[in-house]
């Protein structure tokens, strides 16, 4: 199809046209009859939001994904994409991608009415067909729909009752394509006042232009709640005219957000072959986010991103990998104790309510952390109990006598594999409640459970962590009270 040079030759081919909306309707029939995933690479959505989108594409509206941030609103627009058709047919030379069957510009017109079937086509892959258009206070009427252009008037020498002296905005330009406006409720209400004919009559206006230009667009919108609010709202009108408001939400389950984490973020060759990372270390991570939404610091109308968990894992290994080299290491593993280095990346990603402005944006994310640690330490090993009858032994006893009659020790952050190592195989009891309870863990993992057992039991309140210049001390809970004293 490709091959075809001329309007002559589209016409005998037998190619139909069809409007955007109509094509990805009967592109995603196909899909849906071969079984075949309509949004690889989405995930956490699969029972949700994906079979709402598909609802509202089979109906052939116009959408709006309502959602916080980091909610991959903008990624299922992208992926929208791969419903067009691979190419389409366009008149060489149109602004507006006109169809060489269906014309609506004067331009199209004209060279149709003067070449007939000699008129010359190019064809527009579907790669090309995305618009995407962010919403802010300075967006204006010229910068979508258009304007009255004084320099082509005065090339063409024609007067400004001349349509052809319009010079087409983003949206006509994106005729028969995907077009994206994040931040909906940013933009000025009277811009999203202009956009009304284009979705309901397909007529502009521009500045006492009255053009019945049937525009052929697939509009997407997204909107996050807390804009309503704090930033703007949709105007009433123009929310009747988008035929589906869809909701997104954050991954309900560590299982997709880890998913989604590996998929997402960026390592480079070399930090894959340096660092390994236990099973339990990614799922610590994504837990992290879990508790931050929940978090009485963290303002939940805000939301809390995906992004976080993401930038947090590359921090996670870069940390890691920064160890190893100056340690000289070829290579290594996350430690507990490395889950420091992603402090930054969740400090960059919450918004803290009064509460936790106060106690600071460094010591909310040591919070969640401890926090995260706290909630998955039950899955792992006996429930700690917070009161416990005199001379009662329990599964933890041991340990706990152990640092009563030693004197602790430090864990420094760039501390080797074999000095890291030694420290924690001279704790015998944590090798005791390794193999009892994870009898099956991998041996590469079992380092990191021991130091995850040591920081739960600082959550349970049952020892001490202080933050030394480089590394962690472990006491006995007593010896530090009366240290303090």
């Amino acid at each position: 199809m490709k091959e075809i040079r001329t309007l002559g030759e589209l016409k005998k081919s037998g190619y139909k046209s069809q409007n955007i909306k109509d094509e990805l309707r009967s592109n995603l029939r196909t899909k849906i009859k071969a079984g075949e995933a309509t949004f690889e690479g989405v995930h956490g959505f699969e029972n949700t939001v994906i079979p709402e989108l598909e609802r509202a594409i089979l109906s052939r509206h116009n959408i709006n994904l309502l959602g916080l941030r980091g909610q991959a609103k903008t990624r299922l627009a992208r992926k929208m994409i791969e419903l067009l058709d691979e190419y389409i047919p366009v008149v060489e030379g149109s602004e507006i991608n006109d169809d060489p069957l269906n014309p609506i510009s004067r331009f199209a017109k004209d060279i149709i009415a003067e070449k007939g079937d000699e008129t010359p086509i190019t064809w527009l892959h579907r790669s090309d067909r995305f618009f995407e258009k962010l919403a802010t206070p300075d967006v204006t009427v010229a910068d979508l729909i258009g304007d009255v252009d004084p320099i082509k008037a005065a090339n063409l020498k024609l007067n400004y009752a001349d349509e052809r002296v319009i010079h087409f905005g983003m949206i006509p330009r994106a005729n028969r394509c995907i077009f994206v406006i994040n931040e909906l409720p940013d933009l000025q209400a009277r811009i999203q006042v202009a956009l009304f004919n284009i979705l309901q009559e397909g007529d502009i206006q521009i500045r006492g232009f009255k053009l019945r230009m049937p525009l052929d667009l697939q509009f997407i919108f997204t909107a996050n709640p807390e804009d309503y609010t704090n930033r703007g709202s949709i105007v009433t009108p123009l929310k009747d005219r988008i035929g589906s408001q869809i909701l997104t939400h954050y991954p309900e389950s560590i299982r997709i957000a880890r998913t989604i984490t590996e998929q997402e973020s960026k390592l480079d060759r070399n930090q894959s072959e340096t660092v390994y990372v236990p099973s339990l270390a990614k799922d610590l991570l994504e837990q992290i986010g879990f508790e931050a939404r929940d978090s009485e610091y963290v303002d939940s109308k805000s939301g809390v991103s995906a992004r976080m968990s993401i930038t947090a894992y590359e921090n996670l290994i870069s940390t890691a990998e920064r160890r190893a080299l100056l340690a000289g290491e070829e290579t290594t593993a996350v430690r507990l104790s490395d889950f420091i280095g992603i402090i930054p990346a969740i400090t960059g990603k919450v918004e803290l309510v009064y509460e936790g402005e106060q106690e600071g944006a460094a010591t909310v994310a040591q919070y969640l952390i401890g926090d995260a640690i706290h909630t998955l330490f039950p899955g792992y090993f006996p429930k700690i109990e917070k009161l416990e009858h005199e001379g009662a032994k329990n599964a933890y006893t041991d340990l706990l006598e152990w640092f009563f009659n030693e004197s602790g020790f430090e864990l420094l952050d760039d501390a080797t594999n074999s000095e890291y190592k030694q420290i924690l195989d001279e704790v015998k009891p944590l090798d005791v409640l390794v193999k009892k309870y994870q009898p099956e863990l991998p041996a590469e993992d079992v380092y990191f459970m021991k130091e995850f057992i040591l920081w739960a039991l600082v959550e349970y309140k049952k020892l001490s962590k202080n933050r030394v210049d480089s590394g962690y001390q472990y006491k006995d809970l007593y010896s530090n009270f009366i240290s303090k004293l």
